[in-house]
């Protein structure tokens, strides 16, 4: 297995510390936030309960994942923190729905699995 470090110091200082400069943290915090909500099975069939069913409630989602509801309200807890779930509530009922950036993230990861 290679080595993945340079045997020696090579570092370009003008050309790294320009992109160093331009980096955000705090864009990197809050991308990785939103990924990490789609990283795990249980959300992403929520997401794509929610893509697919438009407005949803737990009861409704619990079904179709074939989970608990107090799971399903667990995940969606997390997809709402990461911006990309919101919800509505009408009288007794909470209803979900995918954000734009949710449905986006979705498409993307799923783009990308190769799964359009």
């Amino acid at each position: 297995m290679p080595d993945e470090r340079c045997d020696l110091l090579c570092l370009d200082l003008p050309r790294a510390e320009a992109i160093r400069q331009r980096l955000q943290p705090g864009l990197a915090e809050h991308a990785a936030a939103r990924a990490k909500a789609l990283a795990d099975p249980t959300r992403v069939l929520i997401a794509l309960a929610l893509r697919d069913g438009e407005e949803l409630c737990v009861c409704d989602l619990a079904w179709i994942i074939a989970r608990a509801e107090n799971l399903v309200g667990h995940h969606l807890r997390a997809l709402r923190s990461a911006g990309l779930a919101s919800s509505r509530r009408e009288h007794k009922i909470v209803f979900y729905a995918l954000t734009d950036a949710g449905r986006q993230l979705l498409d993307a990861h799923l783009e990308l699995a190769g799964a359009t």
